[in-house]
């Protein structure tokens, strides 16, 4: 019986979300409940694809790249994958009509990773188009439930989210970026010249972003609301942390919000969405 199959491959989304992101984790609990299932296969997707070239040292990264690519291809022509994250995933593409154009950014920006260190202008708008903007498309597909309109309409506003949630991604992670891994995502920065000057014009962008994701998270329907709400004001006090602190020391550390930040940021998301007060 497939549909067993496909309860299984949905739990494994889940499971996969809740092991990687305590935070995303808590952002879908408040959405509405039938969004949930659709955004945790999305996350296991995203997730999967990421695990490859970021953690994957000692294995054959490209190799595995282009077999996740051709096994995403074939599980939703297919609308079927013994993978069950891929499984999961394109049961979710056709139900909310999620284009490949999408898809295929995002996994072209992964594919990025397996070789780009260092970041032109351009690159680096390619790079958080498809591995943040797109991603967070998907999303909006499942957010708006298949409202062409409303999509259309709020198209702009997901993507500077994505912009914001990536770029503070890149100053929390900057350390671990370049030490471990070797990249530099901001473009055209001398890593030893980093300074306050530099982060501060990075931080400029991402107010910038935040300010106009704003204005659409505002319009989404209640039962997406609060959940993507709570996403943002977690990732604003993540933003509002790193401002604080100088330069050399997201240099030297990766900057996190403790987990009982975390319940007081669900409870003020929760208390501003019962009185609308976003």
């Amino acid at each position: 019986m497939k549909q067993l199959f496909d309860d299984v491959s949905a739990k494994c989304s889940k499971l996969t979300t809740q092991s990687y992101s305590t935070s995303f984790s808590l952002g879908i609990r408040f959405l509405g409940k039938d969004l949930h299932r659709p955004i945790y296969s999305i996350y296991g997707f995203v997730r999967f694809a990421d695990e490859i070239v970021d953690s994957f040292h000692e294995y054959p990264k490209k190799d595995l790249m282009a077999s996740f690519r051709k096994d995403t291809v074939k599980a939703i022509e297919d609308r079927i994958s013994l993978n069950p994250i891929l499984n999961s995933f394109q049961q979710v593409v056709h139900e909310y009509n999620i284009e490949w154009e999408l898809i295929d950014t995002f996994l072209k920006s992964m594919e990025m990773d397996l070789e780009q260190r260092e970041y032109t202008q351009d690159a680096y708008k390619l790079y958080i188009l498809g591995s943040a903007e797109v991603v967070g498309l998907m999303c909006l597909r499942v957010f708006v439930q298949n409202n062409t309109s409303l999509y259309n309409q709020l198209k702009p506003y997901a993507m500077s989210l994505g912009a914001a949630f990536q770029k503070i991604n890149f100053l929390r992670d900057i350390h671990t970026d370049y030490t471990h891994l070797g990249r530099t995502y901001f473009p055209d920065i001398d890593m030893h010249s980093f300074d306050k000057t530099i982060k501060m014009n990075i931080e400029k962008e991402i107010e910038e972003d935040f300010n106009h994701a704003l204005i659409g998270i505002k319009l989404l329907p209640s039962y997406s609301k609060t959940g993507v709400y709570l996403a943002y004001i977690y990732y604003k006090a993540l933003f509002r942390k790193i401002k604080s602190l100088p330069a050399e020391t997201i240099l030297q550390q990766r900057i996190r919000i403790p987990n009982i930040n975390k319940l007081g940021l669900m409870f003020q998301c929760y208390i501003r969405s019962q009185f609308n007060i976003l």
